[in-house]
């Protein structure tokens, strides 16, 4: 059976179906998306519902209203919560707990953008493993314009996202890229149309659903050990790839083979 939850007054809204796919959008159409100190700190929360309660294999993020993905903070918070340092570092450690969130998730993460993707939103993008978007997409960090930086790990999110150069020209001018530029650079997977994003995204979580999930666990500690180049998360990804090799799922996986079938994956 299919599980809804609301988080944050209802502003972010989390769903996982039967077949193992989240869903987390940002529910504040009026405001293009924009996000509330409350939703950035309800984040991290609802990942936890659908992945650590719910066993989602995959969590799709996007903006409801079908027009924006989201036009980041919403900044006339920022008088109060942002107007000093101090109150400044609370509310950059809640930013940067939902970014983490969704760059060490277990599970892969899709964006699925449309229209503006914008400031802190554009950077939970790059947090994300895959992106794909409309070409009503356009892209912006505007932190230059508004005199402040943000958190180190949110800008490494974005140079691996858009790479070196795109990444200093988003930073240092404040000015927009468009969708085109983004496919152009590797930030997105794929650009379509915006009647075909909602088949494409369901498409790509449905097949990464239906994978192995110790196989696809163990590739992206892999990945996300290369970008670290530590040992410790060198060896946790040798772990959990060893950790295929006696599961349940190989042995299902090889049997699936022999017998020319789709496997059925239990995740064990």
């Amino acid at each position: 059976m299919d599980v809804n939850y609301s988080f944050a007054g209802g502003a972010i809204a989390a769903a996982v179906t039967d077949d193992g796919v989240g869903r987390i959008s940002i529910n504040r159409p009026e405001k293009r998306n924009a996000l509330t100190d409350e939703m950035w700190r309800s984040l991290p929360g609802a990942f936890d519902c659908l992945v650590g309660q719910h066993h989602a294999r995959v969590v799709i993020v996007d903006g409801a209203g079908g027009k924006d993905f989201s036009a980041g903070a919403d900044i006339g918070e920022f008088e109060t919560l942002r107007k000093d340092g101090d109150t400044a570092r609370i509310y950059e450690a809640g930013n940067s707990d939902a970014f983490a969130a969704i760059r060490t998730s277990p599970v892969p993460v899709i964006a699925a953008i449309r229209g503006i993707c914008f400031g802190g939103k554009a950077k939970s993008a790059a947090a994300c493993d895959i992106r794909l978007a409309d070409d009503t997409a356009r892209f912006a960090i505007p932190a230059a314009r508004l005199g402040l930086a943000y958190p180190v790990d949110a800008v490494q999110d974005l140079v691996r996202a858009l790479g070196d150069q795109q990444a200093r020209y988003a930073l240092f001018s404040a000015r927009e890229i468009s969708a085109q530029n983004a496919l152009a650079c590797g930030c997105l997977h794929a650009l379509c149309r915006p009647d075909q994003l909602e088949e494409q995204v369901l498409r790509l979580a449905s097949d990464i659903a239906a994978a192995a999930p110790l196989s696809v666990r163990a590739s992206k500690a892999a990945i996300a050990a290369h970008g670290a180049r530590s040992p410790q998360d060198l060896e946790k990804a040798a772990a959990f790839a060893a950790m295929t090799f006696e599961s349940l799922d190989y042995a299902e996986g090889r049997r699936a083979f022999m017998e020319k079938r789709q496997p059925s994956f239990a995740g064990n």
